[in-house]
């Protein structure tokens, strides 16, 4: 059975823009297909210009979060926002980047019981609280983080994670939108 991949207007690729069309033929090379996120935001073409630079200043920079890591907390805060967009998406992502098939699915069932660090888990645990209940973060939050070995640079890096995907879960659902299926099976085997 085939599904739209939004409830809203999905713009042809003809049609866009030239930066963004160029932008997702560059993803469509390097992973074989569309991510459908990229169609759906390309609805509204400024929108999808910030909200992908913001993505990549959060997620492809360097810092003392690995890549791996900062894959970790989407999957964990978009669990929780029951966003199945982002929990197949980045799940994959996350299976790629550990080079592990099972931790997507162990972080997005319940991270307290997967097979990460303790670190990892403070990680999630501040994520968690940052997206599920911001205004009780306090000092005695920081100090957990920082007894694990992260800077207040990291904090930030944290929290601002999981602050961007809980308006992209948001969106996400309210757009309907669709993983592909591709995503399922990527980094499994």
């Amino acid at each position: 059975m085939e599904h739209p991949i939004s409830r809203f207007p999905v713009p042809e690729l003809d049609s866009l823009p030239e930066d963004i069309r160029a932008r997702i033929l560059a993803v469509q090379e390097k992973s074989g297909f569309i991510p459908n996120v990229f169609l759906v935001l390309a609805h509204r073409p400024d929108e999808f210009r910030a909200f992908f630079a913001y993505h990549d200043a959060l997620m492809e920079k360097p810092g003392g979060l690995s890549k791996a890591e900062r894959e970790m907390i989407v999957v964990a805060t978009s669990a929780l926002n029951q966003c199945q967009y982002c929990v197949i998406a980045h799940g994959a992502i996350l299976r790629i980047r550990a080079k592990d098939p099972l931790i997507a699915d162990q972080v997005a069932t319940n991270y307290r019981k997967a097979d990460i660090t303790d670190r990892q888990k403070a990680m999630i645990d501040f994520a968690v609280k940052v997206s599920q209940r911001a205004q009780e973060v306090g000092e005695a939050d920081l100090a957990v983080l920082a007894g694990h070995g992260f800077t207040e640079a990291d904090a930030w890096d944290i929290a601002a994670i999981a602050a961007f995907f809980g308006m992209s879960n948001r969106l996400a659902n309210v757009t309907n939108m669709r993983p592909n299926p591709e995503f399922y099976g990527l980094g499994r085997g």
